[in-house]
């Protein structure tokens, strides 16, 4: 990229951070210090392509002013917790909202083609499932409590094997965004194709509904956090193959902090839905509007906090 360009599309960011550092507004700690990432990656930019350019001498400048202003100011919030889920997070996670789009069309098409393929083989949900559990399914179909499943592990003990679990495939699922992005696919792709053969099946023992009712209650926000690790493993993937104006390690290096916070933002998630599989969905005799309730009250949760809330912080830092 030719210099003149670099700075013409980045100026308004020096200005806009030159004029927080001078004028002292009021800005939290963490958004100086994202700031404070933005212009040193710059700066290694420039240091890579324009050396002792005069735009190489500025950004060193004004690098040097933003850490003494960090150093001599940060102070980690009380809040800091709270700060992250209410307004860090949903505020960064806007820009990736393209991204959970592409998750979740990848987890829908296989989640197509694994209740296809269960219905055109009658071997499939076997070989993905595996036999031992596919006949203890039937089993308990046969004595009048298909979702027995569920009764047969302690309490605590399924609410935290669950929640580990699901907490590990969600961090394999951003791991493998490393592989530029294919290892995450992979993830995506055999979770979701496990999903559409599991729900086919129950579909065509005639039990579509007796298993979703009791399914999704933990599986609404279970399965929507897996979507969105697989999300923070796009946005991995993508900052190693698309770095833009910036070097591919500075790239990757952003790339993996905004996964990681995409991450982190799955944990409390995950362990709500650990603890409805683990006390909720083992009692089948609810009525369906308790069911129904808490299943679309999960839904409505996710989208606010995933894609609503983000687009408000957006148009409200916008106005």
């Amino acid at each position: 990229m030719r210099e003149a360009t670099f700075i013409k599309r980045n100026k308004d960011k020096w200005t806009r951070f030159e004029n927080v550092l001078v004028s002292d507004l009021a800005i939290s700690p963490m958004e100086l210090g994202d700031l404070y990432i933005e212009i040193t990656d710059h700066l290694s930019y420039a240091q890579t392509f324009y050396p002792n350019s005069n735009t190489h001498q500025y950004l060193n400048q004004l690098a040097s002013k933003a850490h003494q202003k960090i150093y001599k100011t940060k102070k980690e919030s009380k809040g800091r917790f709270i700060n992250f889920y209410k307004y860090e997070f949903p505020a960064m996670f806007y820009q990736y909202l393209p991204q959970l789009g592409v998750s979740f069309l990848i987890f829908l098409i296989f989640s197509m083609i694994g209740a296809y393929s269960a219905a055109t083989d009658g071997a499939f949900v076997r070989s993905i499932m595996g036999d031992a559990y596919v006949n203890m399914t039937l089993e308990n179909i046969e004595k009048g409590d298909p979702m027995a499943v569920y009764k047969e592990m302690n309490k605590v003990d399924m609410f935290l094997g669950i929640t580990i679990n699901n907490i590990r495939v969600a961090l394999l699922a951003f791991s493998a965004g490393i592989l530029l992005g294919v290892g995450t696919f992979f993830i995506m792709m055999r979770n979701a194709i496990m999903l559409g053969s599991f729900q086919y099946f129950f579909f065509d023992q005639g039990l579509l509904w007796e298993s979703a009712r009791t399914i999704w209650i933990h599986g609404t926000i279970e399965i929507a956090v897996i979507i969105v690790a697989g999300c923070a493993g796009i946005v991995l993937g993508n900052s190693i193959l698309f770095p833009g104006t910036y070097t591919r390690l500075a790239s990757f290096q952003r790339g993996a902090k905004a996964g990681l916070k995409i991450l982190i933002s799955t944990i409390p998630f995950f362990i709500i839905a650990g603890f409805l599989e683990g006390f909720i969905t083992r009692i089948t005799h609810f009525p369906d509007i308790f069911n129904v309730t808490i299943i679309l009250a999960s839904l409505a949760i996710i989208i606010f906090y995933y894609i609503i809330y983000p687009i408000r912080i957006h148009q409200q830092k916008n106005l």
